[in-house]
């Protein structure tokens, strides 16, 4: 009996003994497999998340300091300091001349008491956004988010208020996924020494000795960017890792000027960000604008552009719901939601997603006309986003008289027309989504299911409906899918035909 039991301890202490070794394989396995920071290395994580591709659509904000003026454009920060701009005049006009009212001093006028995250979170829920954030950092050096690095920050200053965390708490409740945006490539002066460059953008703040932005005062030259470019880049590289420690966001976005960076400032980044995800279990998106970053481990972001065909990469347009400003003005214009339903289908198409920006007052409120259109688009999403979560490119993005004659960033508008249409797929269904309505009773061919483009890969077909309305008359022949029409308009925006195919 002693014997038998001797011999249970031994095996099982045999057992515990294999699965320790086997648990330590496993941490050292992993241990190997952390990312160093070379770009051979970082090109072993997969860019491209998979949530990040069913998601398709999701919503942000411009907001901060750079709200309270309210005036023109994203760019008051910078423009209001250069002499002969509107932003200039009514700087002077409004606050006095620059030297006894600063950028800096806006900041106790952003208080942020309307701001409520749960409100705005629970607006892009409704809104149809399976991701969202806010603008961590702009150009204008504010740290939305409690900082130890920067001083001028929503928590030390202003609001007093840790706006990206109460945004990453509001979102992640909802189970949406989480984007910190930084724009602060920009913000380092770096023609101090050269007058004929004082105002070459490159550098955010124009440098001039006459005014705060040339202050070599320990906290204003903190904001205006007027520090040693090592200081610069260990603040660049250390208030990244503060957002990346405190709120794990699931996406980080970068504006423009990646490439004025030391290529190891980014490989330590990225290393960084790509270490800390493993560590989470989770998959993490970078984006990057111009090839700034390598695609083997960022996606491309085209600002207010997009692609003229689809593409095997994945891809992001960003937008802003108005026609002008990505922060608030008094005078902002606004984009139909039509416009931008279009804008989304014709994105997906092509392999694409779209993070769509609001602009909320300095107060914290979302102004109603912005918040209607967002609930429109949702509305329209809760009805046709089977067409558009989880889909995957078709064979051709589409069909129609209205083409995008390049692939970029800042493109003209298009105006799309009832006999343009957009393909997605999903399992054994394709969706038609047409950017307008052809008429009641409309015949329609839709030619992409011609011999003529798919060859021998026409697919049988099982059905055809009209999300929302049911099923409709169809005919497949060598010439395309012919559909009528419902007899009475469904939707004022895009309406989208799913055609299941046959097992």
């Amino acid at each position: 009996m002693k014997y038998l039991k001797v011999t249970a301890i031994i095996s099982l202490l045999l057992l515990w003994a294999c699965g320790e070794n086997n648990q330590q394989e496993k941490r050292e396995e992993l241990q190997q497999e952390k990312y160093t920071a070379d770009w051979d290395s970082l090109a072993k994580y997969d860019e491209t998340a998979e949530w990040f591709k069913d998601a398709k659509f999701g919503i942000y904000a411009h907001w901060g300091v750079l709200s309270v003026p309210a005036y023109a454009n994203d760019w008051y920060p910078r423009n209001m300091h250069i002499e002969g701009t509107n932003e200039y005049k009514h700087h002077v006009e409004t606050y006095g001349p620059h030297s006894e009212f600063g950028y800096h001093d806006y900041v106790p006028m952003f208080k942020a008491e309307e701001f409520d995250a749960d409100a705005w979170a629970e607006l892009w829920k409704k809104a149809g956004a399976k991701f969202g954030g806010i603008v961590a950092i702009h150009h204008d050096g504010w740290s939305n988010w409690d900082s130890e690095i920067n001083p001028w920050n929503s928590v030390d200053m202003g609001p007093k208020k840790d706006i990206v965390g109460a945004m990453e708490k509001a979102l992640k409740k909802r189970d949406m996924k989480f984007v910190a945006t930084f724009h602060k490539a920009r913000s380092l002066q770096i023609f101090q020494q050269d007058s004929t460059k004082w105002l070459d953008d490159t550098s955010y703040f124009p440098y001039n000795p006459e005014l705060p932005t040339a202050s070599e005062d320990s906290l204003l030259s903190i904001m205006y960017g007027n520090i040693p470019k090592e200081q610069f880049y260990r603040n660049w590289l250390g208030e990244l890792k503060e957002v990346i420690d405190n709120y794990s966001p699931d996406l980080i976005y970068f504006d423009s000027k990646l490439n004025k960076l030391p290529d190891s400032l980014k490989r330590q980044f990225v290393a960084y960000y790509f270490n800390h995800s493993e560590a989470e279990g989770k998959q993490v998106v970078i984006t990057h604008k111009e090839g700034e970053l390598p695609k083997s481990v960022s996606l491309e972001d085209l600002e207010k552009g997009r692609m003229k065909d689809k593409t095997e990469e994945f891809w992001l347009t960003d937008e802003t719901v108005s026609v002008g400003s990505w922060s608030y003005t008094n005078d902002l214009g606004l984009k139909t939601s039509n416009e931008i339903i279009d804008l989304l289908a014709d994105i997906v198409s092509k392999n694409g997603a779209l993070m769509l920006n609001v602009s909320p007052k300095a107060n914290g409120i979302i102004p109603q006309n912005q918040q209607e259109i967002l609930l429109e688009i949702g509305q329209w999403l809760e009805t046709n986003g089977e067409a558009i979560y989880g889909t995957r490119t078709w064979e051709v993005y589409g069909e129609g008289p209205t083409k995008q004659e390049k692939s970029g960033m800042f493109l003209d508008k298009l105006h799309y027309t009832a006999q343009d249409v957009r393909y997605t797929q999903k399992g054994d269904n394709i969706y038609a989504i047409f950017l307008g309505w052809p008429g009641n009773n409309a015949n329609v061919t839709l030619q992409s299911f011609s011999e003529e483009v798919l060859g021998e890969n026409v697919p049988q077909i099982e059905a055809v409906t009209v999300l929302g309305g049911g099923e409709i008359v169809y005919k497949l022949d060598g010439q395309g899918l012919h559909l009528t029409t419902l007899a009475n308009m469904i939707n004022e925006k895009a309406f989208v035909v799913k055609i299941s195919k046959g097992k």
